[in-house]
């Protein structure tokens, strides 16, 4: 066991195990005015973030760039350090890290949460990080032969969310992420809840899945009730519900259209739970499919939702409505659809067609 040492006069010390993963900057310890230990730095992100009801996925994200923001410049703890420091971490991450532009702006996203959320810093504008550059891309479609060729060779619970990934225009965290009281088979909706960006949405509810989604939620049903017979039938529920109705988890509507196998034991309830459908199921099933169907695009999951949304333009639906269905803030985002479309003998005329084949 060890001390960690730290020069300034605001921390104190505390042990850490010889040999330890922990880092002195990490393991350091502010004090508040009155003497008090503060929580370690990255504990204090973590509540800031749950705090925040961010989802699990953005703690990690957050948590990892903050170390490696710290390790990157010697350990030093981010309150000794500041724009001129974040500025160098980000500047490196294109230039020499190479990073995508969506990684860098994760990055970004994660000091500035950490300066201003936790330590109460504003940092100012950030002018003079070299931005990663963000490659023009057009999305990748399937026709609607390739989507029939790729669900042909899909069954059972794949399959069914393969057809509301393209169907509904769902992504594919969106589709293991909903709960039974989001389908609506009354008025064949789906709503999409906390959705990227955390905004709720409305989409349609394929009427080709219709029975087949009726039959898996019979089964889901049964399921649910000798989970409940065994003392368990629990789920995570979003945000701060779980103080505000502490049995809601294990109610019917909150259940997962599609639930794992296997429970998992909460630490901290001492639950037995069961999360959604881990999304690599889906992945390597339809992976598989693609490769199966001897389809040589790079398709994955979520070329399904772009294929959903080229195939309503092609069939001139509105751009704006599509829009909605996709849950995009800015139409602008929606428009890149329609430099993909197929538009057939309406469309531009080839000269070389004109030459050889008038």
């Amino acid at each position: 066991m060890s001390m960690v040492a730290c020069p300034s006069s605001n921390r104190i010390f505390y042990p850490v195990p010889s040999g330890g993963a922990v880092t002195a900057t990490l393991a350091v310890r502010e004090v508040s005015p009155g003497g008090v230990p503060k929580p370690r730095l990255l504990d204090r992100v973590r509540e800031a973030v749950s705090a925040r009801h961010y989802s699990r996925r953005t703690e990690k994200a957050y948590v990892h760039w903050i170390k490696r923001y710290i390790f990157f410049h010697g350990k030093r703890h981010p309150a000794e350090m500041g724009a001129a420091e974040v500025t160098l971490f980000l500047t490196s991450l294109a230039v020499h890290g190479k990073v995508a532009a969506s990684t860098q702006n994760q990055a970004l996203s994660a000091l500035l949460f950490l300066y201003r959320e936790v330590l109460g810093v504003q940092l100012p504008w950030l002018d003079d990080v070299v931005r990663a550059k963000r490659p023009q891309h057009l999305p990748v479609v399937l026709t609607r032969d390739e989507v029939r060729a790729v669900l042909q060779r899909l069954d059972g619970v794949p399959r069914l969310m393969a057809i509301l990934l393209y169907g509904a225009g769902l992504r594919l965290l969106e589709c293991c992420r909903l709960r039974l009281k989001d389908v609506d088979f009354a008025t064949n909706q789906i709503v999409v809840r906390d959705g990227k960006g955390r905004r709720d949405r409305v989409t349609m509810l394929p009427a080709a899945v219709r029975a087949a989604l009726i039959a898996h939620i019979e089964r889901v049903r049964e399921q649910h009730e000798a989970d409940l017979r065994q003392g368990a039938g629990w789920v995570e529920l979003p945000g701060a519900l779980t103080r505000k109705y502490p049995n809601a988890g294990r109610e019917w509507g909150w259940q997962w259209v599609f639930p794992a196998t296997r429970f998992y034991l909460d630490r901290l309830t001492g639950q037995r739970r069961r999360h959604h459908l881990h999304e690599s199921v889906l992945q390597r099933a339809v992976k598989d499919a693609v490769r199966g169907a001897g389809i040589v695009k790079q398709a994955t999951c979520h070329t399904f939702r772009h294929s959903f949304a080229t195939h309503l333009l092609e069939e001139s639906h509105d751009i704006r409505t599509v829009q909605e269905l996709l849950g995009h803030q800015d139409v602008s985002t929606t428009m890149i659809y329609t430099h993909v479309l197929n538009r057939g003998p309406a469309g531009v005329r080839s000269p070389a067609d004109r030459m050889f084949l008038s």
